[in-house]
């Protein structure tokens, strides 16, 4: 599955009958499982429906944290996210790719 940022925030929890999906460096986890964490109103449900890889590597809740540029990001911020990803990878399957 492909699908653009836009298309992503539909699987935001919102909608009950959507799954939930989170993007980690432009790959698309199904992270439904893990509603308790990326449900609407749980401590992480700003990462639901987005690419949330500089967040990650940043260890921010900071809105404008929530996308998925790398920019700037420092090496550290770059090791940090890349076990992240790892930590999806092991619990959450993949469904697709963010797409521009």
């Amino acid at each position: 599955m492909e699908l653009t940022l836009q298309q992503l925030k539909q699987y935001d929890g919102t909608d009950p009958s959507k799954p939930l999906y989170v993007a980690v460096k432009g790959r698309i986890f199904d992270v439904t499982e893990g509603m308790s964490f990326y449900g609407p109103g749980k401590d992480y449900s700003m990462f639901a429906g987005k690419d949330a890889s500089r967040a990650l590597a940043k260890m921010s809740k900071n809105e404008e944290d929530v996308c998925a540029s790398l920019e700037g990001l420092s090496e550290k911020e770059i090791g940090v996210l890349n076990d992240w990803e790892k930590k999806f990878e092991a619990k959450y399957p993949v469904v697709g790719n963010v797409v521009s």
